[in-house]
């Protein structure tokens, strides 16, 4: 059953408007352009996001849209709570479902969603300009155990080290979070069709995180992103005794910058350092 849930101008599909005006000569092309949509059409496409999500139990999903996602996660099996903020698909969505148990349609803004309590999985094609926002409202929801996001492929690519090099998302949350790319899915397959491909991003929590003082490792973390002297080495040494032998330990060269340092092995210095 649909709610109506006050929010902002934004959409979990969309961006947020430029103009209330003007734009598109329907109110479908209208709310395209507002909304800057691009939903997933390709049947292919949608059945690599379920495989790659595995869905099961409680599953949010960003911009449900028309539904084509919705529809598939719940017939493999998940029980879907589906937002959409554009009232007209959000409307026919919930027309289409009324009645079906497995799914509850949402008009309103997921960013402004309050997380479950219960363990809960994310999935949905999400939009290019609020991504990070998505992607930072699942990393700080406790009981979420993955999130399964189509995204911009140049985002998916820099969020999972594709290029050889790490960003501090990834490296901050990487005690806890397993950060994985997907398939590619190719701008064809989405009405209107964007400018670039997309891909799947795998986002999975651990069992046991790799630290157990969250606070020190991101201090560590933030203090080299941070640009303090130029190395990691550099930075490190303003702050913390022993930075050699722990470079040495976790085999990254003294004058390593950050982005070229794996996740693992900030474990590994947070190891020598912090504990």
């Amino acid at each position: 059953m649909a709610q109506n849930l006050a929010h902002g101008n934004y959409s979990h599909t969309q961006k947020k408007a430029r103009s209330s005006s003007g734009g598109g000569r329907t109110p479908a092309d209208r709310a395209r352009r507002t909304f800057s949509q691009n939903f997933l059409v390709d049947r292919h496409a949608v059945e690599l996001m379920v495989r790659a999500a595995a869905p099961e139990g409680l599953v949010l999903e960003p911009g449900a849209g028309e539904g084509v996602l919705t529809l598939a996660l719940a017939e493999a099996g998940a029980r879907v709570v589906g937002y959409e903020i554009d009232p007209r698909p959000a409307g026919r969505l919930a027309a289409r479902t009324r009645g079906d148990s497995r799914i509850d349609v949402v008009r309103g803004d997921f960013t402004r969603a309050r997380a479950p309590r219960e363990p809960f999985a994310v999935v949905g094609n999400i939009p290019y300009s609020i991504t990070s926002k998505i992607v930072d409202w699942c990393l700080h929801a406790p009981s979420l155990t993955s999130a399964t996001l189509l995204t911009q492929r140049e985002y998916a690519r820099k969020r999972s080290g594709d290029y050889g090099r790490w960003s501090l998302v990834t490296v901050r949350s990487w005690p806890w979070f397993h950060w994985r790319l997907g398939e590619t899915i190719r701008r064809q397959a989405f009405r209107p069709v964007p400018s670039v491909d997309s891909a799947i991003l795998r986002i999975e929590r651990r069992p046991e995180p790799l630290v157990h003082g969250p606070r020190s490792y991101r201090e560590l973390v933030e203090l080299c992103f941070g640009g303090t002297g130029g190395s990691v080495r550099a930075s490190l040494r303003t702050r913390y005794d022993g930075v050699d032998a722990a470079l040495r330990a976790a085999q990254i060269p003294r004058d390593a910058v950050v982005g070229y340092v794996h996740p693992d092995q900030w474990v590994a210095l947070w190891g020598r350092l912090c504990r």
